[in-house]
């Protein structure tokens, strides 16, 4: 038996009928959230049980990281970025 995928509907249809994809989701059901057809969100029924945050151990210390060496620029931060913004338009 195959699961039927969410129903998704788009961010501007969700503030259109909130409430109704709300009654969805208390139904126990799940949407999927669109933005320009690209999945961006799942409104899901909300469970009261924790979840616990899974911890990872270190791979390595943070002291055993090498840093790459200065960029030798005559710049500031600001000027770097406003630079790089320019440069996308």
């Amino acid at each position: 038996m195959s699961k039927r995928p969410d129903p998704s509907v788009k961010v501007a249809e969700l503030k259109a009928r909130l409430s109704a994809y709300l009654k969805h989701v208390r139904r126990g059901k799940s949407v999927v959230v669109c933005d320009r057809d690209t999945p961006i969100a799942r409104l899901v029924p909300y469970d009261p049980t924790p979840v616990p945050l899974a911890v990872r151990p270190a791979v390595r210390s943070l002291r055993d990281v090498v840093l790459p060496p200065p960029l030798n620029r005559d710049m500031g931060s600001q000027d770097a970025l406003t630079e790089e913004r320019q440069g996308h338009r």
